[in-house]
């Protein structure tokens, strides 16, 4: 595997980038929006925070704390940022506020963070005590707010909070609870706590299928908890939900490329494909939970091969870097005003396959990172 490719392929996204136009930001070059603090550039600028780490080389860093800085005023409120919403996605971009405060010391950094952990202390819940995922998903869980929000939140306690993860755990415990299919070993995209959404089920509250996607934003948020949480009992509760689900996504494995399809247990259903974006956080996800201890040691071969099996099928090698295909775009559950959006699974094959977007490209430059460590 030509491996070395892949550094010069990072270092071009970001010289083709500016905080106002990223260029792994296919779903807003697309749609013609303006540049806005988002969950997308979010994940890359997590993905390049830990090349600079691994690699030593600033590249990465400076354009991260570029990006943040066009954002984050002196004050700490963010430039576009909407309370109002109450969106967890937008928390996930505040993730790299921690590591930019400890490298410059920057006053603003802190002060952005305090602001979004006020945000969350705002979050409605559920009756259960399950942040909602926005504003305009009433009583709704999915399992991409797992990953929006509660690392950002674990980090906050870990560099200016008092330690406590409690609430983190729970409701990780609630979806685990609530969301997990016992017989596959499954989290099911979304769960409404109200179980009058139309995509969820009457009794359950469930929506009808599992979106690979989904699966993997929990995973590398168990992942990244194992990585954050101190050693003790809230740390062993969620290394053994995430060593679960790692034993179950394994049997879902494509035996030739170790991939994963777009839903997961319809393996070669007409019309399913082996997707880029979820099989690159399941590939961080292994490696990473091999390298902490977390899982057994033989996830990080399963990992490795899931990143070797996307870079033969979905990566080339052109005259100006690499081309990235694979990627769903997008894929949601609702509103109610967007019926289309409704968990089956004709919807989740549906949608949009690009190349490049970051939704892909930052999990497999996350993946890329561990691979490095495991080769190193």
């Amino acid at each position: 595997m030509d491996y070395g490719r892949i550094d010069a392929y990072v270092l071009q996204l970001v010289a083709d980038s500016t905080p106002e136009r990223t260029a792994w930001n296919v779903e807003k070059i697309r749609e013609g929006k303006k540049a806005s603090w988002n969950y997308i550039d979010g994940c890359m600028l997590t993905a390049l925070m830990e090349m600079t780490r691994i690699t030593g080389d600033e590249r990465y860093a400076a354009f991260a704390e570029q990006c943040v800085d066009f954002f984050v005023e002196e004050d700490g409120s963010i430039r576009g940022f909407k309370p109002d919403d109450h969106n967890l996605d937008d928390i996930n971009e505040g993730r790299v506020l921690f590591e930019l405060y400890d490298r410059t010391g920057k006053e603003k950094y802190r002060l952005a963070a305090d602001g979004l952990t006020r945000q969350l202390a705002a979050q409605p819940r559920t009756h259960e005590g399950s942040f909602w995922h926005k504003a305009i998903y009433p009583n709704q869980v999915w399992l991409d707010g797992l990953y929006m929000a509660q690392p950002f939140r674990a980090l906050y306690e870990k560099h200016f909070g008092k330690g406590d993860y409690a609430d983190i755990v729970k409701q990780i415990r609630t979806v685990n609870d609530r969301m997990l299919n016992k017989d596959k070993g499954l989290y099911y995209h979304g769960y409404d706590a109200s179980k009058s959404a139309f995509w969820a089920d009457k009794e359950t509250g469930c929506s009808e299928n599992f979106w690979l996607r989904s699966l993997g934003w929990f995973a590398v948020a168990l992942a990244d908890l194992c990585d954050i949480l101190p050693v003790g009992e809230e740390r062993q509760e969620l290394a053994g939900i995430f060593a679960e689900l790692m034993q179950a996504m394994a049997r879902y494995a494509d035996p030739d490329t170790g991939m994963y399809w777009q839903v997961p247990d319809q393996g070669g259903r007409e019309g399913n494909y082996l997707e880029t974006s979820g099989s690159a956080m399941m590939a961080y996800a292994m490696l990473k939970g091999a390298r902490l201890g977390v899982l057994d040691k033989s996830y990080a071969a399963q990992g490795q091969k899931t990143f070797d099996g996307i870079m033969d099928k979905y990566l080339t090698f052109t005259d100006t870097g690499l081309d990235l295909g694979g990627i769903c775009l997008v894929a949601g559950l609702g509103p109610e005003n967007n019926r289309r959006r409704d968990g089956s699974y004709e919807y989740y094959i549906s949608e949009p396959v690009v190349a490049n977007d970051a939704k892909g490209v930052a999990p497999f430059v996350l993946a890329y990172t561990e691979v490095k460590r495991l080769t190193a």
